[in-house]
């Protein structure tokens, strides 16, 4: 039990900005195995922003709480997976070479493809969350799920990348190397696990069991960029992983969208 609170609070430490018990010492090796944990991070990230929601719009109204919202879940994670989104932006915008696009993705700053990337996710994001709101007539219970399922399952998406595809840098030194090392079949089982309860839930509390399809986009867009990485610089940087988390997160409340708009 202690062993799985360790991997847990060392997930919590490396993809959050939540302080973790200082009896959970960092090492690369944890981490890897840590990565099981990455839909329960979404849990975190989706409570948290569902409760700013919550009271943002009980302060002002439902689209000022959604951007407090959004601004909640960016703090809580530092931003971690929109600066990877912002970097692959900017890389594979602006390289035609494998070299060129990791050495554009390693630079700390962002440039005209990274900025206007992530404004255009941002408000898409923004847009959807807001039709969502507006299709349920502001039920803030189905609103919360909407917000931790989309945290969960997008981040189960990396998940199977770092299962299926190779690390495209191998002899570099990278904040994701560790994550990179290996992931075994039982942590991504208990991805799943976590990335489909809060799925299955929003599909009861909602009652919609079609719901369940809107995992495909998704997981589509996640194949499809793998392989488009793969290509071009022979595999994912931990840039990548935040890219697919991103996408798969707005992929996931513009299915939501067009479901209920059509059912």
């Amino acid at each position: 039990m202690k062993r799985q609170l360790t991997l847990f609070f060392t997930a919590v430490q490396f993809y959050t900005r939540i302080p973790a018990p200082r009896w959970v010492l960092y090492r690369p090796e944890n981490l890897s195995q840590a990565t099981g944990y990455l839909p329960l991070i979404g849990w975190l990230v989706g409570i948290i922003a569902g409760i700013s929601w919550l009271a943002g719009a009980y302060l002002t109204n439902i689209s000022i709480g959604l951007l407090l919202s959004m601004i909640a879940a960016i703090f809580t994670t530092g931003a971690f997976h929109e600066d990877g989104f912002a970097d692959v932006c900017d890389g594979f915008g602006g390289g035609w070479t494998r070299d060129k696009i990791l050495e554009i993705m390693k630079d700390s700053r962002v440039g005209t493809y990274g900025s206007v990337g992530l404004m255009m996710m941002l408000a898409l994001k923004f847009m959807l969350l807001n039709n969502l709101a507006l299709q349920h007539g502001n039920d803030f219970k189905i609103l919360i799920f909407i917000l931790i399922a989309g945290h969960a399952w997008s981040r189960l998406m990396p998940v199977f990348i770092i299962l299926t595809q190779p690390y495209a840098r191998p002899d570099q030194d990278s904040k994701a190397k560790p994550v990179a090392y290996s992931v075994s079949r039982s942590s991504v089982a208990t991805s799943f696990v976590f990335a489909l309860i809060p799925l299955v839930t929003l599909a009861w509390i909602s009652r919609t069991p079609f719901i369940l399809i809107c995992c495909i986009l998704p997981a589509t867009l996640t194949i499809l960029m793998a392989r488009y990485f793969k290509r071009w610089i022979g595999g994912y940087t931990g840039d990548c992983l935040g890219a697919i988390q991103q996408v798969g997160e707005v992929a996931f409340y513009f299915s939501l969208t067009a479901l209920w708009k059509f059912i």
